[in-house]
């Protein structure tokens, strides 16, 4: 009579196999860093939506009708605002521009045409259209993690941007691009904006 007793895994290594698995998987976690890529992916959208918006206003002065990009009165919306526009409203003391503060209301506005959180007239090219047909926001848009945007009345192309980075890997770059808010020994802190734009003392 053939025998047909096949023997299976004990429950010894079962569990020398599950601990293992366990291991790696917490190693891959750890290398890997899920919160972090998390951050990064975010980081890169805030720079890319900046430059984006940094690009277009450097166009408009370029090629524009109204090259002035902040005049009392002038533009729609409201004109220019000396404290700055934020997205959100970070609180007194804690925003990206020299006075530390937005002086105008939070604006979460995205229109291009004057009334938007870039308080410019986007459309206002010799050819017509804009070259960015919404305003962008940041991707988690918090009193923390905002876009702001500061320029100085009558000046030709006087304007800052400035948001916030998240990630360690892209945090020294607020300190190093060059602008006011590089103080970056904790990096959600009134003192510490990715800055960009054509005068980052603003």
């Amino acid at each position: 009579m053939k025998n047909t007793f096949s023997k299976g895994f004990t429950l010894v290594e079962l569990l020398i196999v599950i601990t293992i698995l366990a291991a790696l998987a917490a190693a891959v976690v750890v290398v890997l860093n899920p919160a972090e890529l998390m951050a990064q992916a975010r980081d890169s959208q805030r720079m890319n939506d900046l430059i984006t918006v940094r690009d277009a206003l450097l166009y408009l002065v370029a090629h524009g009708t109204s090259p002035i990009l902040c005049v009392d009165g002038n533009i729609a919306g409201g004109g220019c605002h000396d404290g700055g526009i934020c997205m959100m409203d970070p609180g007194p003391g804690n925003g990206p521009f020299s006075v530390q503060n937005c002086g105008a209301p939070s604006n979460q506005d995205r229109t291009v045409g004057g009334a938007g959180w870039v308080d410019v007239n986007l459309t206002g090219f010799a050819f017509g259209g804009s070259p960015i047909t919404v305003l962008p926001v940041d991707p988690v848009n918090t009193a923390q993690f905002f876009y702001a945007y500061k320029a100085t009345a009558g000046a030709l192309g006087t304007f800052k941007l400035a948001g916030r980075l998240e990630s360690v890997r892209y945090r020294p770059m607020m300190i190093n691009d060059g602008g006011t808010r590089n103080d970056c020994a904790i990096h959600t802190a009134a003192t510490c904006f990715y800055e960009i734009g054509s005068n980052l003392a603003l």
